[in-house]
């Protein structure tokens, strides 16, 4: 399977970003956004898995201001034990992280899937995990006309009380959505609140708690992984990509 890597002009510099897709094409986009530990390997993988089911996938570096990916020193496995030191480091640069950032960073990756020969011209899907989650949202909204897709797993904050917060801009909206949620990511509050800003925008939508899962259930090289939760997380993420991207 061919895989690249490039460098992706952005208002703030040169993002790096990976991508794999299939042989042939062109195929359908999908711009992936990765957890706040970063673009690593296990997402690479999962960027293969996703182009062996005939999808262009790209998957940038969102701290390239910091450092090429991979950005932190991670282990090879995730223990519960090890965050709280690696979020010291992780944090600040995911407060650095502007909706503002978010946006022009998100129009630089688009444009990019839309100058390549291998990516089918029209409508994107943007996915993401954790706080991916909400640049997925964010750049969704933002862009209506071109998204039509997002899925988000084991999402980071997209209800808040902010006057930004993401779901404050569902009513831009028009892509079909499917959030797979662990059990402890939303509570019940705020799932009714993101559910009534769909319903009112009128999109389609689902969202869903994966039983027995919790928060990262998706990332297998971490203790959270979930091997049920992360295949369930494959199914519904196809299934709407192949309703979407047709």
């Amino acid at each position: 399977m061919p895989t690249i890597t490039a460098q992706i002009p952005t208002p703030d510099g040169q993002a790096d970003a990976f991508a794999a897709f299939p042989e042939g094409g062109p195929h359908p986009a999908v711009l992936l956004y990765p957890d706040a530990f970063g673009p690593r390997p296990v997402l690479w993988k999962m960027a293969r898995e996703l182009a062996d089911n005939g999808y262009y996938v790209l998957v940038p570096n969102v701290f390239y201001l910091h450092r090429p990916a991979p950005v932190f020193d991670l282990p090879e496995h995730i223990t519960a034990e090890d965050r709280p030191a690696l979020f010291g480091e992780i944090m600040p640069l995911v407060q650095a992280h502007t909706p503002e950032r978010t946006l022009l960073d998100a129009e630089a990756f688009l444009g990019f899937l839309g100058d390549q020969p291998e990516v089918r011209p029209g409508s994107v899907a943007v996915i993401g995990y954790c706080m991916g989650a909400v640049l997925a949202m964010r750049t969704a909204t933002a862009h209506p006309g071109k998204v039509a897709a997002v899925a988000g797993f084991h999402p980071g904050a997209l209800v808040t009380d902010a006057p930004d917060s993401p779901h404050r801009q569902i009513p831009s909206l028009t892509a079909q959505v499917h959030l797979g949620l662990a059990e402890n990511d939303m509570t019940p509050e705020a799932i009714t609140e993101i559910s009534q800003a769909f319903d009112a925008a009128g999109v389609g939508y689902s969202c869903e708690i994966y039983p027995g899962t919790v928060h990262g259930f998706t990332m297998a090289d971490t203790d959270a992984f979930d091997p049920a939760g992360s295949q369930r997380h494959w199914e519904r993420l196809l299934a709407l990509l192949g309703s979407t991207l047709t």
